[in-house]
């Protein structure tokens, strides 16, 4: 009986993304890039975009939107990071055929547009454009994220969760 008060608490949350891109989602380790598939950055999964408009899958803080607005870090909440990478190497683009909608420090709502690209142009230039979706501070999760895989629609309920320790 006594051992019901000895336990820590925890207070697990739960928290859904939504699709920040419509597309094909694929398991992290089909992207063309050892620092995403094999898990160096993170947790998660990649999209094939059929579409060149991101938005956020989460309400929260936009922590980074890279230089060259090919990436962007939110932060939930719950202290939880994504960060969310268009392209494969379409940083030497230098921000061409990318437009960020958002500033760092913003605060953001699901399914507010973050960044605008131009897919013909990453696809033109032979770059690919699987775009990892994925949690950089996994050491807050409680487990592994549930992961959605296949057709996805920008803005649907759903393409990852994860519960997380605080």
């Amino acid at each position: 009986m006594l051992s019901k008060w000895l336990k820590p608490k925890t207070n697990r949350q739960k928290i859904t993304l939504l699709a920040p891109l419509s597309g094909q989602s694929v398991p992290l380790s089909e992207v063309p890039d050892a620092a995403f598939s094999q898990g160096h950055i993170g947790k998660g999964l990649a999209i094939l975009p059929s579409s060149g408009r991101l938005i956020s899958p989460l309400s929260g803080t936009v922590v980074h939107v890279i230089d060259t607005a090919h990436a962007v870090i939110l932060e939930h909440a719950s202290g939880v990071q994504i960060l969310i990478h268009i392209g494969i190497n379409t940083v030497s683009l230098r921000g061409r055929g990318f437009s960020a909608r958002v500033k760092t420090g913003d605060r953001v709502v699901a399914g507010q547009v973050l960044i605008e690209f131009d897919l013909g142009l990453l696809r033109s230039e032979g770059y690919s454009a699987v775009t990892p979706v994925v949690i950089v501070n996994e050491h807050l999760l409680a487990a592994d994220p549930e992961c959605h895989y296949g057709a996805v629609n920008v803005g649907e309920m759903g393409l990852l969760a994860f519960e997380t320790e605080r």
